[in-house]
């Protein structure tokens, strides 16, 4: 039987994001995502997939990407199969994105179990991501909720949204999962501090578990017009028609985030508070606080890096170049190709108008 219910367990991997906040590494033409951001020889979306190998099957896998990345997906995930590859004509959010999944998905398996989750974030506890994911599935298949996983904060953070939960008293089927009282906006500063001083706000990871039917029966009732664009295509899912027919469609699409298209609308929505070291890396200073540092604070990514006199840095050259660092503090050093940046950490947002020359 339990062999039976993960045969219907599938994974869809957002990736179509086009982010360049880890530049030089990451370029509008090699989003983040595709990039080997912690120097362990994988790629993000490479990290991303293999931490389902043991929960869902390869052939049960699905990319949503911009048609500009597919050949880079199918070079970096090869056990997914070709017609799992999604493609966006166009950046729509992440509500159209999974509409477009789901329904594909439905017209294979209308069983199905699905987990939607970003491409480019990192995960230090895998076992325990492993057993909080599992368990989400085996609640969402035996029930009509939508699940979103809520990270115990560590600090007053701004850069992410919130999910604030009921603690009461959990769910008669699972003592792990509560349900969401509300979906808050990344706040101000002292806003966070309040949040981080009560024991009911969680870092909202944008990471969602439900059964098919129960994301395409809200999708119906909270977004009707979205959910007949991708209904529609039914006929054609699978067929050499499916790319054309989406071509067509997708612009069409209302420009949405999940978050507000469905969540923050339904009322079977729960979320399991966990922690297993969970990052979405949106700046250098979260990969540095994020990796392994030395007694100086510095973090090192890769095999040829000597620092003296240095501490509170992050340099990352990966690519076989003897890189020396004498006398900085609070600096970024990184590297790639034939482009060296030196940028103060609390200057990176400064990195955005640099990369823009690439372009």
């Amino acid at each position: 039987m339990r062999q039976k219910m993960e045969a219907h367990n599938h994974l869809v991997i957002m990736a179509g994001g086009v982010g360049s906040r880890f530049w030089p590494m990451s370029t509008p033409q090699r989003p983040k995502q595709f990039v080997d951001v912690m120097g362990c020889g994988r790629t993000l979306i490479q990290l991303t997939f293999d931490r389902f190998k043991k929960i869902i099957p390869a052939e049960n896998t699905w990319v949503v990407t911009s048609a500009a990345y597919v050949g880079i997906v199918r070079e970096q995930l090869p056990e997914v199969p070709w017609n799992h590859v999604l493609l966006e004509p166009c950046r729509r959010n992440t509500a159209p994105c999974i509409a477009y999944a789901s329904w594909r998905i439905k017209s294979q398996d209308a069983k199905a179990n699905i987990v939607v989750t970003p491409s480019d974030a990192i995960v230090m506890d895998t076992a325990e991501y492993q057993r909080v994911i599992k368990s989400s599935l085996k609640f969402v298949s035996e029930s009509d909720a939508m699940v979103t996983l809520g990270m115990k904060p560590n600090r007053p953070e701004t850069g992410y949204g919130y999910i604030q939960a009921d603690l009461s008293f959990s769910t008669a089927r699972n003592k792990e999962i509560f349900r969401v009282d509300s979906f808050k906006e990344k706040p101000d500063i002292d806003t966070a501090k309040r949040y981080i001083q009560k024991n009911n706000f969680f870092w909202n990871a944008g990471i969602f578990i439900w059964n098919v039917g129960t994301i395409a029966n809200a999708l119906r009732v909270y977004q009707p017009t979205l959910s007949k664009i991708f209904e529609d295509l039914l006929p054609v899912y699978g067929t050499a028609k499916e790319q054309d027919a989406i071509n067509e469609v997708f612009p069409q699409c209302e420009n949405i985030s999940i978050d507000y298209a469905i969540m923050e609308k339904a009322e079977e929505i729960y979320v399991f508070p966990t922690s297993f070291g969970w990052s979405d890396l949106g700046t250098w200073g979260s990969l540095r606080e994020n990796s392994e540092r030395d007694i100086y604070g510095n973090a090192l990514i890769g095999d040829n890096i000597d620092v003296y006199e240095t501490t509170n840095c992050i340099v990352h050259a990966t690519q076989e170049k003897r890189v020396v660092v004498q006398g900085l503090d609070g600096y970024i050093v990184a590297e790639c190709d034939d482009t060296l940046l030196i940028c103060r950490l609390s200057d990176e947002q400064r990195i955005k108008q640099f990369s823009e020359q690439d372009k």
